[in-house]
């Protein structure tokens, strides 16, 4: 296959002064790596972040629970952490004055000169990216995988491994505050309905999401998934070359760089491994290593390396995650799940006698979508979280015993009760966590200790 030219230089950072909105992890990053080399930067916060270590460390001046319309004084660059809503009032602000507001992923780009791999889509980003990270170790390249997957992207800035290969996971929230964003290899997954309650519709939501591609040129690589049809129906902007995988059963290959032929990964016609062999559980899983095999091999890996690092490859934390096995029962942590597609694409992993919680706080979508494949698949539903209630009307007509659990323990300590011997009890919530739980990696983190807490009993 042919591969991506070498990494191209960067614009230049906006001036300074700095005003880092939004202290979670990622604005705690991009403030320290400002500081790191010498910008003046001030962070502030609408609410109370829980860890702030990294900003005292670096001396960053910092206050809460504040809008920070009165640090806009003297600003020239306002820094927008992802979760910062665009209509936020500081952030219009900062726009009226004619202020540069720029995005964490678009100032640890400029910050960061490396080769780029960038993974968008609204499922398996982190798999795909932690995939593709996996992969270049396989072959004995250096490489960082950062992003919206955990490490924020500014932290290379203070400390990276040298000569190594970014791969970043991209969400739309980070996308829609870039503007010079270029890597040199971008994927696009899939495109399902997920953050309703932030975009008007599903095509602000994956307009978001196109942007990965926008300022690519000749010589980059655009990796597509063929089976898409939002995708499909779409323009992709950008003029990179395009490679094309194609999932299982989504069509015959036609086009396709990169497909499953009988039982067979393909690449450009010659076999790479069998379907059987990728490490992970799942069909989607099998989408999505054609996708991290079509953007390493465009790095110039060798085949070889990559189908060894596609069978060696045993997944990640909270995404299908297998936790335990009690009694004969399987637990499965999927807390990662946060929209209805993920939980559909879980589910399908699990075709029968699965007992599934479900919940958390809503995200505007439809929990009706989910009827059909609960009946096929379902024991039980365990009912957790703000939109219990919700989700419960939308099920009722699945003839599946739904039990209103209320949280996590609960949920867990009525499915080791019911469960039988063969079964799988499976957090999927289709939900985001913020009702009860920081964020999916506490809430999975506690069904981990709660499954090990049965084991031990």
């Amino acid at each position: 296959m042919e591969t991506v030219h070498p990494s191209r230089g960067r614009p230049p950072l906006p001036d300074g002064p700095f005003l880092v909105v939004g202290l979670a992890r990622s604005g705690v990053s991009a403030a320290r790596a400002l500081a790191f080399r010498g910008e003046q930067v001030t962070g502030v916060d609408a609410g109370r972040p829980s860890d702030l270590t990294g900003l005292d460390d670096a001396g960053v001046p910092h206050f809460l629970e504040e809008e920070g319309l009165d640090r806009l004084n003297g600003v020239r660059t306002v820094v927008k952490s992802p979760g910062v809503p665009q209509d936020a009032a500081v952030v219009s602000e900062a726009r009226n004055r004619g202020i540069e507001v720029i995005g964490e992923l678009e100032l640890g780009w400029r910050m960061v000169e490396a080769p780029f791999l960038a993974v968008t889509g609204t499922n398996g980003k982190t798999t795909t990216t932690e995939l593709a990270a996996h992969l270049f170790r396989a072959a004995g390249r250096p490489v960082e995988a950062v992003g919206n997957v955990g490490r924020p992207l500014t932290a290379l800035a203070i400390e990276s491994e040298p000569g190594a290969t970014v791969v970043c996971e991209c969400s739309s929230f980070q996308l829609e505050d870039t503007s010079a964003f270029a890597p040199e290899c971008a994927v696009f997954l899939n495109l399902a309905p997920d953050h309703l309650d932030r975009y008007t519709d599903l095509d602000a939501y994956g307009n978001a999401k196109l942007r990965i591609f926008r300022n690519q040129v000749e010589g980059d690589l655009a990796v597509l998934n063929l089976g898409d049809q939002w995708l499909a129906d779409r323009e992709i902007p950008g003029g990179a070359r395009r490679v094309g995988f194609l999932p299982p059963g989504e069509g015959d290959g036609a086009g396709a760089e990169v497909r499953v032929e009988g039982d067979e990964i393909e690449v450009e016609g010659r076999p790479l491994l069998p379907v059987e062999q990728v490490g992970l559980i799942g069909p989607h899983n099998v989408a999505n290593a054609m996708a991290a095999a079509a953007a390493t091999l465009g790095f110039g890996l060798p085949e070889e390396a990559v189908a060894e690092g596609l069978a060696g490859f045993a997944g990640v934390a909270h995404r299908l995650e297998p936790v335990g096995e009690v009694d004969g029962v399987f637990w499965v942590n999927d807390s990662k799940a946060t929209n209805v597609t993920a939980t559909l694409t879980a589910l399908a992993s699990f075709p029968g006698g699965t007992r599934l919680i479900l919940g958390g706080r809503g995200k505007g979508e439809d929990y009706g979508a989910l009827a059909d494949s609960v009946a096929e698949s379902c024991t039980a539903v365990y009912l957790i979280g703000e939109n219990a209630d919700e989700i419960r009307s939308a099920l009722e007509g699945s003839g599946v015993e739904l039990v209103r659990s209320g949280d996590l323990s609960t949920a867990v300590e009525a499915a080791a009760r019911d469960s039988q011997p063969g079964e799988t009890v499976l957090l999927s919530p289709a939900s985001a966590s913020f009702d009860q739980f920081g964020d999916f990696e506490e809430r999975g983190e506690r069904f981990r200790s709660l499954v090990g807490a049965l084991d031990a009993s």
